[in-house]
This record gives structure tokens, sequence and C-alpha cells, in this order.
């Protein structure tokens, strides 16, 4: 089984995939989209993904690229603790606060505004595919005195210095991932979750007013406990959207079908993306 994830090596996808796929082959990707269609391509048979931080919401190109481009199933979800450090080039150690360029990904950079904004005011911030990635530029070009956002395993992998540990805004980061499969992949007993997700996709009929209450009361009535609903453009006019609602449940052949069925009777289109087991992962 191979297993393709948002690269190069040592991003906090490959941190994720390495705790719960152990044993089998790991391929990086330099996009999220890339990592979807090299499932869809079967160059690999599980795409893992990052799809939502706890401090700065839902990863847009994810949910985006999931429900207009590619149609993949979720088969699990992976969450895990999430620790920026600042690195240098190992020659730049006792010279860090000199750095004329700080890279990292736009999430992580959002995620530590605080420390950025106290030591590198006014210094380029430069956002780029992965925090992976911005250690890999520092450790190739030492001259700058540029510095990178990431993690612990960046900076073994690259040869790095911390100069700086948990450099984040807020104590509890944690980034969630989708595990995405065309197989009927048993991620329950990978890894030994038995508490379940439920992802639809609901677009609401055109010009009706109360949509949106009618559909929340098909799972309110239901006691179907809905711990996200979020909304996204439909990419077909200004005004246009539909939602992405998580339920904590598994799919049952009674409660979310028959929410489904009162939906589509209000005229909603609804899309099951996944139901799937959810795990968080406990780091040392």
């Amino acid at each position: 089984m191979k297993v393709g994830f948002l690269g190069p090596k040592a991003t906090f996808t490959e941190m994720a995939v390495k705790n719960i796929f152990q044993g089998y082959d790991l391929e990086p990707y330099r996009t999220i989209p890339e990592s979807m269609d090299a499932l869809v391509a079967k160059k690999v048979d599980l795409a893992v993904v990052p799809v939502e931080n706890a401090l700065e919401g839902s990863v847009n190109i994810t949910l985006d690229y999931l429900t207009h481009v590619v149609q993949i199933p979720i088969v699990g979800e992976i969450t895990l603790p999430i620790k920026q450090h600042l690195m240098v080039h190992p020659a730049n150690k006792e010279t860090w606060r000199e750095a004329g360029v700080v890279y990292s990904h736009s999430h992580a950079i959002a995620q530590c505004h605080k420390f950025l904004h106290t030591h590198f005011s006014g210094v380029p911030i430069e956002s780029v595919t992965s925090t992976a990635a911005a250690a890999k530029l520092v450790m190739e070009q030492p001259e700058l005195k540029s510095a990178a956002i990431a993690n612990e395993l960046a900076a073994k992998e690259y040869g790095l210095a911390i100069v700086q540990k948990n450099i984040h805004d807020f104590d509890y980061n944690h980034t969630s991932f989708f595990v995405l499969s065309e197989q009927n992949l048993d991620f329950e007993s990978i890894s030994g979750s038995s508490h379940y997700k439920t992802t639809l996709m609901v677009t609401l009929p055109s010009d009706q007013a109360g949509a949106l209450h009618q559909v929340l009361s098909a799972f309110a009535w239901r006691k179907l406990n809905m711990s996200k609903i979020e909304s996204r453009p439909m990419k077909t006019g200004i005004g246009n959207y539909f939602f992405i609602i998580d339920i904590e449940m598994k799919l049952d052949e009674v409660l979310i079908p028959g929410a489904i069925a009162e939906l589509e009777a209000l005229g909603c289109g609804v899309k099951v993306l996944g139901s799937y087991p959810s795990i968080i992962v406990e780091l040392d």
C-alpha cells in the first residue's frame, strides 16, 4: 500500500501519516491537489491531506478540490497536535534575530502572528507550499540568513537549528487531516478508533426563505449532533453557496438517511462525502 501526502519530507502531514500508517510506502507530493490527483490516477492507494486547523479554520483548497474537482470518499480523519518552531541554518544560529526573511506555509504564518510581529516586524514573511518546503529553502541558502517556521521533524531532516520553540499564538493548536481512498479501507482497525463522523455536502434550493433553518431542523429533531457547518462558494455566481456538515455519528440505516430524505424533499441536493473513524494522535 502506498500513501500520498503533502511534501516534501517532514511536513506535519507526514507526521500524521507516520503515526498511523506504519510500514506503508510513503510518496510526498508538492501540493495538496497533486496528492489527490495521484490517488485518482492510481499512483497511490491513499492520500492524506490537511483539512482544518484549530486556530486558522478550514484548509479551503482541500475542501474545494474535494467537492469541485475530484470525487474521492473520505475514509478516515487524523487529528494531530501542532507545535511550530523557528529554525535557521546552523551557521546563523547566533544571529537568528538578523534574519532577512521568514518562510513558512500560510497557515503556520498566521498561527505565529504575535511572535512574528514581536521579533520580525518589518521583515518579509513569505508563504511557501509547506512548512517542510520552508525548512528546505533555509537549508539551501545559508547566505541569506533566512528562517523557517516548521516542526522538529523538519529541523532534523534538513539539519537546521531550532532557536525558538513553540512560537504559535495559542497552546491548543491541532490540525485535522482527511484520509482519502477509493478502496474499502478499514481505517477503524488501522487506527484503533471507534469514534465516527459523517460528512455531508448540502446545496440549498434557490430563493427559498428559511431553507437553512429547515436544514438544521431536520438534524435537530432527530437529535443528530452537528459538530461543524461551513459554507463554501459554489463558484457559479455571487451569493451561491453549499454547506459542509459534520455529524458526530456513523452513517446508520434510519436517522441520517431519514434526514437526507427530508432535505431532498425540501429541494436540497445532498451528497455523502464520507462516514469514517476519527482519531486524535497523542504526541510525546
